[in-house]
């Protein structure tokens, strides 16, 4: 973890109520630098409000799904923190079932479902391909609604 922001995650910390200290980690979004950095600057704008993941990486990883009340650091590509977000509501769908709504909410492109799709299809059928995996809509994604709480 990038100094600074282990040094904000600690202030941060020491500024929340006992019992409030929901700290996840601290992260980019997407694999690619121009991605991340727009994302980070929509997300600081307060347009971005949302975020999808495959529920498969979890598992495969061991990590825990996030949850309501989880706090992020989100930073650009270089790990300069950005601002912190903190989950309002977590669920698990197949990806077939994602909403409209949620696609608006997530603030990319022209905020359309059928922008969201075509450019999550791509994202994920990338990052499977990588493993010698295959991605199909009915596989299970975290989708996180979130707000700014904190901006750097």
């Amino acid at each position: 973890m990038d100094k600074e922001v282990k040094k904000l995650l600690n202030q941060y910390k020491g500024f929340l109520k006992e019992g409030k200290e929901n700290f996840e980690k601290a992260w980019h979004f997407c694999s690619d630098e121009k991605n991340a950095n727009e994302l980070a600057e929509i997300t600081l704008k307060g347009i971005k409000r949302g975020t999808t993941s495959l529920k498969y990486w979890y598992e495969v990883e061991n990590e825990k799904i996030p949850k309501a009340g989880d706090l992020n650091i989100i930073t650009d590509w270089e790990g300069k923190p950005v601002c912190v977000i903190q989950n309002e509501r977590v669920f698990i769908v197949p990806f077939n079932e994602v909403s409209e709504e949620f696609a608006y909410r997530e603030g990319e492109g022209d905020r359309s479902l059928k922008y969201w799709r075509e450019v999550h299809i791509d994202y994920f059928t990338k990052e499977l391909k990588e493993i010698g995996k295959d991605f199909n809509e009915d596989m299970m994604v975290v989708c996180e609604e979130f707000n700014v709480v904190e901006k750097f």
